[in-house]
Formats: C-alpha cells, structure tokens, sequence
C-alpha cells in the first residue's frame, strides 16, 4: 500500500505519473466498446471481486441512467443501453457459491443472459480471480467481445481477454481508483456519443438531425 510509506503530496505526485502512462487508446476502445453495444442492441455486463465488483456496480448504475439526459429519462421512445452488474444479485450469488462454488457465480448468471455479439466488461486487479477468469473463457468460446480491466502485471485475464485496459502498478487501491476515474471519462465519451453533443456534436449535423 503505497499511502504507507508515501505522505498525501507524494502519493498525488504517484497518482499522477500513473495516470500519465495510462494507454489512452485503450479508453478509447473501451469507450467505442460500449457505444457499439447501445448500437447494436447488445448487452453490456460487468463484474469483478471486492472493490472491483462495487466498481462494477458504480459503472452499471451511471451507464445504466448517465448515458441519456436526465430530461429525457421519461421517454419510452428512446433506444436504452441494456446493462447489468453480475455483482449486485445477492441471493443468486450466495446459491450458486453455496451449492456450486465461488468460481461459478459469473460464469452460471452468463450463462443465462450472455448472448453471442455481447460486452463482458471483466474488473481483476489481479488479473488472477477465477471466477472473473470461468466467465470471460466462457464469453471468449460463445462469441461475446471480452474487455478486462486489470492492474499488476495483468495475471491471466490480460492473456485471455480479447481487449483491454491496463493499469501496471503493483498497489491495489490505486488501481481500483484508476479503473473507476477513467471510467467516468468513458461514460462522458459515450454520453457525448449517444447524443450527439459536445466533441460528437458534428454527427448531428451529418445524420441531420
């Protein structure tokens, strides 16, 4: 834990070079991700353990209502982008890490609502967490697109998953800030996408609109 030995300047100081480093083709990817997924209708599901899997609850609740303007929220003829946290079913959690194991718990939730054309958005700082792994091998075999979201070396996750954003820093909790941070530069991107404003705002006028 690098707050340990760090005061509150040095660790902004290290906060900052980490994020200089940050691929920032990467976000991009992860942001197109998610947009071709409102684009074609397919949904975006989200997981991962601990911190990463509240990670996984935040970015599902502002993609689920941040990617319309809250004036449009009421309305029903707006297309929606249909995301879910596999993080946030307790009952269904504990049943299957009760009566099957804690490595099934993503992979069993996949299983029933992933469909082939699907993001899987898979959050390990590890890279190592098997239940994060069972699931993103199933997606890679079903024809799903997999983006990890990893930190330390990447583990397994960065060899399995088919795209992502790497965070190479061996101290947990700056990775799992990192994750959520640039995220929400991800969620304007989309935003800005899906409604055609700000820096996208040029779509408009070649849609017409």
């Amino acid at each position: 834990m690098l707050g340990i030995e760090l005061d509150s300047s040095a660790y902004l100081k290290r906060l900052q070079s980490e994020l200089d480093r940050i691929d920032r083709a990467a976000m991009e990817r992860w942001a197109d991700a998610i947009y071709q997924a409102w684009v074609n209708e397919r949904y975006v599901f989200i997981f991962g353990n601990g911190g990463s899997g509240t990670t996984a609850s935040h970015m599902c609740e502002d993609l689920g209502k941040s990617t319309l303007p809250e004036s449009e929220l009421h309305d029903e003829t707006r297309k929606r982008l249909k995301v879910l946290s596999l993080t946030d079913n307790a009952g269904w959690l504990m049943a299957i890490g009760n009566d099957l194991s804690y490595d099934q718990i993503f992979l069993q939730q996949l299983m029933n609502f992933g469909s082939a054309g699907d993001l899987v958005i898979a959050i390990s700082g590890s890279g190592n967490s098997q239940n994060v792994l069972r699931a993103v091998d199933w997606a890679n075999r079903h024809g799903l697109t997999t983006f990890g979201l990893t930190g330390y070396d990447g583990g397994r996750l960065k060899q399995m998953q088919q795209d992502g954003l790497h965070v190479e820093l061996n101290d947990m909790g700056m990775v799992e800030s990192i994750h959520l941070a640039l995220f929400h530069w991800v969620l304007n991107d989309v935003f800005a996408r899906i409604n055609q404003q700000g820096r996208h705002a040029s779509a408009r006028e070649v849609a017409g609109r």
